[in-house]
């Protein structure tokens, strides 16, 4: 049955990517005919749903949304043409993005292919789930994948979409009554779904999760552009009574190894409670890892194509926060979440293909290895013949090859900070070993969802609720001391809000939650970089003018968010 659910998966999200963007319900309606077994019958109904997710986890869709917009990430025109894409990610770094903004428009409609994908299986399996047990358990994932994308939408753009019949025109919902409704939806699923179907699908720990972060948030979504938002009492039990559920399960463990939670191998990884499932051969993307890396870094000696693209870095601004946090103390020797040396050049600066692995984190000053005259070309051989030069690595893929890769705090808009090697990169997901352009055949499952932030969660909610500071420490501090392969981060001895918002930032950068964190910790007004712009009413994103021309036979129904 996994089998075949994942053979299913890995067709329509090859299909989805690569194939024609509008595929709706019809698929559905395809894997019904031919006298499909039941069980069959079930996988293909539910596994259009799930397809979306590696499309919306794209490094230029909802990751742009939720990180390039943040203090945590910045991308400038690289070398003053790369990356430009006529100032998209300016505009999203600035909060300068209007209602026509691509990447917008891509992530909407990632979302609500996955809400109607989502409504279309519900109503695909109802029939099924009365004497199929799979089809029972699926039609609890599609309700489950609903509410999901429904959170995102309302996290988003402040609104939901409601219906049951695809054939229905849906109510838009927001405020309150989106909370209620997904809150409501997660519920009725809580004792359906299934305890040990693994990441990539939605379990009891997936839905207990999703709901905590639900309550966490409901202030925000309530009153998005509330000048204090109101973290309710009731709220925070909630979300500190779902997190005690995850905990007590006993099904979790926090990795010891930091950057084994992103490694090519991390669909067994116990941290992992949701995730984008990307196992299946074909089916994963590698862009989450090669989007920062530098044109010149080349991390597998198997694939000469197969490189960085000299993408986003993070801000000096971030990059501070970890400064200020440990003082005179490099951070990369403080703490293991923020860099991992893979890379050991030794004193022949010679290295066998088996033992050629990049450094994983925050990536600083002189990068290191494998040497190519040329984009494509073979690497470098040592006078063996077997293993590969390692070297200082240059522009040897830019116009002035004889520049360095020398990864420089400063970066910004202007012309010297938007180099090929300005500002500090990550490399938080493992570089797929099988990858042959760098670009496809991912194998690390995205993170959606992970244990730490089950107890990250939990002390937010102590905090809100009563000040629990001891409490709220002694959580945070679990996460820390958990950290043990390599260093040990020092245990923090006080707890503040302030202090909990850094520390999500050290646990959680470029996992696409720092922007839902700067709004509900009240800093998504502040200034960093080239950011100055403090309007409140940027917390929502724009509805697509597309979308709102196309519903514009009904007038009045789809109503462009406050500011734009």
């Amino acid at each position: 049955m996994k089998n075949k659910f994942l053979i299913a998966l890995t067709v329509l999200s090859t299909f989805m990517q690569f194939g024609c963007s509008d595929l709706e319900e019809e698929v559905l309606d395809e894997s019904l005919t031919g006298g499909a077994k039941m069980d069959a019958v079930a996988d293909g109904s539910i596994s259009p749903a799930y397809a979306v997710l590696p499309n919306l986890f794209l490094h230029t869709s909802y990751f742009t949304l939720q990180e390039i917009s943040t203090d945590e990430a910045i991308l400038p025109y690289r070398g003053g043409t790369d990356w430009g894409d006529n100032g998209i990610f300016i505009d999203m770094h600035r909060h300068t993005y209007s209602s026509s903004h691509i990447r917008i428009k891509d992530t909407w409609g990632s979302i609500t292919q996955g809400i109607s994908r989502s409504v279309t299986a519900i109503n695909a399996l109802a029939p099924l789930a009365e004497t199929n047990p799979t089809a029972k358990i699926y039609l609890a994932e599609a309700r489950g994948l609903r509410a999901y994308y429904s959170m995102l939408s309302l996290d988003l753009f402040g609104l939901i979409f409601v219906k049951e019949n695809p054939a229905e025109v849906s109510t838009i919902v927001r405020g309150n009554d989106a909370v209620e409704y997904i809150a409501k939806e997660l519920v009725a699923i809580e004792n359906e779904v299934s305890t040990t179907a693994g990441p990539g699908r939605i379990t009891k720990g997936a839905v207990w999760g999703l709901l905590s972060r639900l309550y966490l948030n409901a202030a925000v979504y309530r009153e998005p552009y509330a000048t204090n938002f109101d973290f309710k009492s009731d709220d925070m039990d909630k979300v500190i009574s779902y997190t005690d559920k995850i905990i007590a399960s006993g099904q979790y463990n926090l990795s010891s190894e930091y950057f084994e939670i992103f490694d090519d191998e991390n669909h067994t990884n116990k941290e992992l409670i949701f995730a984008v499932d990307q196992r299946a051969e074909l089916n994963g993307h590698n862009r989450l890892a090669y989007f920062s890396l530098s044109g010149d870094m080349f991390p597998s000696p198997a694939f000469p194509r197969a490189n960085g693209t000299d993408g986003p870095a993070i801000t000096p601004d971030f990059y501070q926060t970890w400064v200020s946090a440990y003082g005179a103390k490099d951070p990369a020797t403080a703490d293991p979440r923020f860099f991992k040396e893979n890379l050991r050049i030794p004193a022949d600066s010679c290295i066998a293909a088996k033992d050629f692995e990049v450094n994983r984190g925050i990536l600083r000053g002189q990068q290191y290895g494998l040497i190519t005259t040329a984009n494509g070309q073979p690497f470098a051989r040592c006078a063996d013949g077997v293993g590969y030069k390692i070297s200082k690595l240059r522009n040897i893929t830019r116009s002035d090859k004889t520049k360095l890769v020398n990864h420089t705090q400063f970066i910004d808009f202007t012309a010297a900070g938007s180099g090929y090697s300005t500002g500090y990169r990550v490399l938080k997901y493992e570089f797929s070993k099988k990858s042959d352009t760098g670009r496809n055949k991912g194998d690390a499952d995205i993170v959606i969802m992970r244990f730490a932030d089950i107890y990250m969660m939990r002390a937010e909610a102590k905090l809100r609720k009563s000040n629990d500071m001891g409490g709220a420490l002694a959580d945070v501090n679990v996460v820390r001391a958990s950290r043990t392969a390599r260093i040990a981060a020092p245990a923090l001895t006080s707890m503040t809000l302030d202090i909990l918002y850094r520390e999500r930032g050290f646990e959680f950068y470029w996992e696409t939650l720092r922007r839902t964190d700067m709004i509900r910790f009240g800093k998504y007004e502040g200034t960093w970089t080239e950011k100055t712009d403090s309007n409140v009413q940027k917390r929502l994103f724009p509805i697509p003018q597309s979308a709102i021309d196309g519903a514009s036979d009904k007038p009045g129904y789809l109503v462009q968010n406050a500011g734009y």
